[in-house]
């Protein structure tokens, strides 16, 4: 390890995991012992097109507008008295544009504040070299698309380290990765250097488990409803020291919940393989992490690992492929199932009559899903007596699109008894990803900060190294033979899931370290890929791949190719997937009854 020898530790809080996340948590972070960075994450996937298509209709746009309004601008007097630091990937495809309407909010205000930006992520000006290339998309195959809406390489954390060297109070960058924005204050502040990848990797774990705000901190906890003062909610604090190992917590009279089951099931949250998650600064190895409640709220984490990136910067594009219609109906009274599955499937078939009429092409992808008549969960629902009816539709023009909407209202006077708007039927462009990979020499930054002007290049990647140690291995598993008394899983385990692009993940972490081998031996990959089977259906799925985390006595099931599409284009309510991991919590497992009665399961 180079990192300096100190006993500093920076502390760095969450205070947005996303562009419309509460409005409250800086404010709090603020209040009564500020940490020395905030860092608030803005961009998601889906969020891309729409900043293109504002940058599109006025130049001075393309980045997230509430990183004025609503979780810096407020609380700019107060960010300049404490003298926190602030990162944040809101930026988008503007980072430029933002740092100046910031830098001219703060004027208004009599404050000065060192601003600084990171450009370079944004590829448009390339896509025309990307097509002549026949990139194809990493997960997929897929040929390179047409209507490039948006192309950004995710960026790293050296850039952001580079801008605070020079001087920055704020960094903004683009299209960074969500944990870079934790790992550049950890770079700069301990002098990490590229090579050293076991820092790297434990920075990104705090940046991960930064990332999405207060989950850490017990946001959608699979034991949510024993959290106290959610209202309150704390939002997490890394305090991180210069080997790589950190503490997570919150700040003090907050709400919420920091413990290992909250923090665990924040590192499994949108990841693959966890003996390989890739940033652009290191190959992470997350299999060997322990999670060791110390206090209340208060959870040491260690054992983080790392090897040598792979040198390149996965570029995301977005591009234009039609249009969707998506319209909620509400069905009350007896039979209330029954009566909307004949008039969803009615509404729809009205509506193709009318689209034919008009020599307009067909809906090319429909779906209906009965939200409370069991087309969420798999389990059937038939006797509700109030139902809400989902449909969404995927069309090559808008006209069709907006002829679809516009006779689902017909419901209202000659369907089923009992119907009710649930607001507006919509029609939206469909936006579907792409990635590939493009090495990050190819990928020149700049840093901006005032009259200072930096260019920044990633460096050159060393060979490959095997692991210093063996990160762990697997406990001896019991003979599921054995097994003989049935307990619902969720009194054995958390879970946790969510998205990336058409994949999806369920983090399965043990709620005691000595249920950890029965569930290994329970929950093999053929029978959580039959539990998923009704959101498998129709898909080029090749069931779930289990990974074990034995560190922390968890284990992650990555499904490919799962989501019809993902968030952008997928048709299932779920499409982010953030019900799947209460859904496997439904499942039963068998232990041995003497466990059982051990731990008063039975």
């Amino acid at each position: 390890m180079s990192a300096s020898h100190t006993d500093r530790v920076v502390r760095i809080g969450a205070g947005a995991a996303f562009a419309n996340d509460s409005a409250l948590a800086v404010p709090q972070l603020l209040e009564s012992d500020p940490p020395d960075y905030i860092v608030l994450e803005h961009l998601a996937e889906g969020l891309m097109s729409p900043l293109a298509e504002a940058m599109a209709r006025d130049p001075a746009l393309g980045f997230s507008t509430n990183v004025l309004d609503i979780h810096i601008g407020p609380n700019l007097a107060r960010i300049v008295q404490s003298g926190v630091k602030v990162i944040t990937n809101a930026g988008g495809l503007n980072p430029a544009g933002a740092a100046a309407a910031l830098e001219r909010l703060a004027a208004e205000q009599g404050l000065a504040l060192r601003i600084a930006h990171v450009e370079g992520d944004d590829l448009r000006g390339r896509v025309e070299e990307f097509a002549a290339s026949r990139q194809a998309d990493m997960y997929s195959g897929r040929a390179w698309p047409e209507e490039i809406v948006s192309a950004n390489a995710y960026i790293g954390a050296f850039p952001i380290a580079e801008a605070l060297s020079m001087g920055a109070d704020i960094v903004i960058v683009g299209r960074s990765t969500d944990s870079a924005l934790t790992l550049g204050p950890l770079i700069h502040e301990f002098g990490w250097k590229p090579e050293d990848y076991d820092l790297l990797a434990a920075g990104t774990l705090a940046g991960h488990l930064l990332e999405c705000g207060a989950m850490s901190a017990g946001g959608t906890f699979t034991d949510w409803l024993k959290l106290p003062d959610w209202e309150n909610i704390g939002y997490p604090i890394a305090e991180c020291r210069a080997d790589g190992t950190f503490a997570m917590t919150k700040s003090a009279g907050t709400g919420g919940l920091v413990s290992a089951g909250t923090v665990t099931e924040q590192m499994v949250y949108e990841i693959g393989d966890p003996s390989r998650y890739l940033v652009p600064d290191v190959a992470c190895d997350f299999t060997g992490v322990r999670m060791a409640d110390a206090g209340p709220n208060r959870v040491e984490v260690s054992g983080a690992r790392g090897r040598a990136p792979n040198g390149c910067y996965k570029v995301c594009v977005t591009h234009h492929e039609g249009w969707r219609m998506t319209v909620a109906l509400v069905v009350v009274g007896q039979r209330a199932v029954e009566k909307a599955r004949r008039m969803t499937a009615g509404l729809l078939n009205r509506a193709a009559r009318v689209v034919k009429a008009r020599q307009l092409a067909p809906a090319h992808a429909s779906e209906i899903e009965l939200v409370g008549g069991g087309d969420i969960s798999g389990f059937a629902a038939d006797d509700a007596t109030e139902v809400t009816c989902r449909m969404v539709t995927l069309h090559e023009t808008r006209e069709a699109a907006n002829l679809y909407a516009h006779e689902t209202r017909c419901s209202m006077t000659n369907a089923s008894a009992g119907t009710m708007a649930f607001g507006p039927a919509m029609v939206t462009p469909v936006n579907r990803l792409f990635s590939f990979l493009l090495p990050r020499r190819e990928v020149p930054l700049t840093i901006t900060l005032g009259a200072q002007r930096r260019d920044w290049v990633a460096p050159e990647v060393a060979p490959d190294r095997a692991l210093a140690a063996e990160t762990g291995s697997l406990p001896p598993l019991p003979d599921p033979a054995t097994f003989d008394t049935p307990v619902p899983l969720a009194r054995l385990a958390w879970a946790r899931s969510g998205d990336k692009g058409d994949i999806f993940n369920v983090g399965v972490i043990a709620r005691k370290a000595e249920y950890y081998p029965y569930l290994l031996a329970a929950l093999d990959e053929d029978t959580v890929t039959q539990w998923y089977a009704h959101v498998l259906d129709g898909q080029d799925c090749p069931g779930a791949r289990r990974y074990p985390l034995p560190g922390s006595h968890a284990m992650n099931f990555v499904f490919e190719n799962a989501l019809r599409g993902g968030q952008t284009v997928g048709l299932k309510v779920d499409s982010n997937a953030k019900g799947m991991g209460q859904r496997i919590l439904a499942m039963e497992v068998h232990i041995p009854a003497e466990l059982a009665a051990a731990e008063g399961l039975g």
